[in-house]
């Protein structure tokens, strides 16, 4: 298994961080199998969107802001339920076919880690499983 380290700068964002798995899948060797990432994190997850056009991403987190806003009558004592739920909706793994040592994506996919309650360091657990 590799682990990924993250920095975020944010309170909530999005990073790229497709190549960087596929630098993992090239240092492990894998030419056909599956791509397993998972999230250690209860404020943080793991999606795949477009990554063409930045604006998507800002989106998405304008509209996980609105649907789970920071200010509410939560109850957690750190103050951070929201990071907590949006976690919870977005997910905390992901699993990609990986064919001739390439991840399987569309066109316009990319993979993200999802920062709900930065900025931070986070990790990012790859675990390749030949096929």
């Amino acid at each position: 298994m590799v682990v990924l380290s993250i920095k975020t700068t944010s309170r909530t964002e999005f990073v790229d961080i497709t190549s960087k798995v596929q630098e993992a899948i090239g240092s492990a060797g894998l030419t056909e199998g599956l791509c397993m990432l998972y999230v250690p994190h209860t404020t943080a997850a793991i999606t795949i969107n477009e990554s063409a056009d930045p604006s998507v991403k800002s989106d998405i987190l304008m509209v996980l802001n609105e649907v789970v806003p920071w200010e509410a009558e939560y109850r957690h004592g750190e103050g951070n339920s929201p990071a907590h739920i949006k976690s919870t909706l977005v997910g905390a793994s992901e699993l990609i076919a990986v064919e001739k040592g390439r991840l399987v994506l569309g066109t316009w996919q990319g993979i993200f880690f999802c920062e709900f309650d930065g900025p931070r360091t986070r990790r990012v657990q790859v675990k390749v499983i030949p096929a």
